[in-house]
């Protein structure tokens, strides 16, 4: 799954920005997650997944597609879906990535069931191997500055 190979090497690139990235994120998410179970933790990520992709793929980009090719509606709204998600520079591009992604699914598919799924899936991934990164007691993602 394309989302999921976007997580591994966002986690095991030694490029700065993606290193500083992900100690932000466990700094800033880790705790709040690592109070919640497995189970909360799969609910939130369902939730996320189907509301996200109700507002961006069902309202924006089918909207969009009614007045732009629906390239340009997939363009557009994963450009909007990574500027929803900025945190820093870097995880708004790779949001914006995985927006067109998730576009490009749901045009292909024509359906919002397959984007639904691949953004729940990736979420469930990503906010457990966070909350277990945060409960760790040496975290393997701190940035040194280097």
């Amino acid at each position: 799954m394309p989302l999921l190979l976007g997580l591994r090497w966002t986690l095991t690139t030694s490029t700065r920005a993606m290193r500083r990235l992900v100690a932000l994120v466990v700094e800033q998410l880790g705790p709040l997650l690592a109070l919640r179970s497995p189970v909360e933790l799969v609910l939130l990520a369902v939730a996320a997944g189907l509301a996200e992709e109700l507002l961006f793929r069902g309202v924006m980009q089918a909207g969009l597609a009614r007045v732009l090719p629906e390239w340009g509606a997939v363009l557009v709204t994963g450009a909007a879906f990574g500027l929803a998600h900025f945190i820093t520079p870097a995880y708004a591009l790779l949001a914006g990535v995985a927006g067109v992604y998730l576009g490009g699914l749901f045009w292909l598919e024509g359906s919002l069931t397959a984007p639904i799924v691949a953004h729940a899936f990736y979420d469930i991934v990503a906010l457990n191997y966070v909350a277990r990164l945060s409960r760790s007691p040496v975290h393997r993602y701190e940035d040194s500055g280097r």
